[in-house]
């Protein structure tokens, strides 16, 4: 089976938005670690590794299906913030902006008949879903601990992530 003509480019965008997530995850996590905010600099970290293993299925998938992936450089990454809560801010409107890139691409393999590219994106549909929500609860917390990010460190070691990063097969 291969991989439409019309998918490749935007498979290959998809791949470059997956490394920056990867990459800007990687800065929030940094973010909270100067700040000696362990728990919440490793759910970061988690997540860095997470968006890198959800890149790395493109790859492979593009590769299974005759198609050449393009590995390319980053976006510019923010590694500034004002507050614990502006940086989980940020997390999630780009967890937002990756399901539309997602319901996008999804929308695409539908218009183009391409099967086999629906279906594998069916597992980053279900995948935003928790993305989404996962930042949403931890941005909620955030806000109703105020100055007491101690209960914010103490929510997340009781609370990891939804999914933890899978090798890549």
């Amino acid at each position: 089976m291969t991989l439409r003509k019309k998918m490749i480019e935007p498979f290959n965008a998809q791949i470059k938005s997956e490394f920056t997530a990867s990459a800007q995850y990687i800065a929030i996590a940094a973010y909270f670690d100067d700040a000696s905010l362990k728990e919440l600099a490793n759910f970061f970290y988690r997540q860095a590794d997470e968006e890198h293993m959800h890149a790395m299925k493109f790859v492979h998938f593009m590769l299974e299906t005759g198609a050449k992936p393009t590995i390319p450089d980053t976006s510019k990454l923010r590694n500034e913030f004002s507050s614990p809560a502006d940086a989980v801010q940020f997390a999630l409107d780009q967890e937002n902006a990756v399901t539309d890139q997602i319901n996008n691409l999804v929308d695409l393999s539908i218009a183009e008949s391409d099967h086999a590219a629906n279906n594998f994106l069916q597992w980053f549909v279900t995948e935003q879903v928790e993305e989404v929500d996962t930042m949403t609860t931890l941005l909620q917390t955030i806000k109703l601990a105020g100055d007491n990010l101690l209960l914010v460190e103490d929510y997340v070691r009781r609370n990891p992530p939804h999914a933890a990063a899978q090798p890549v097969e």
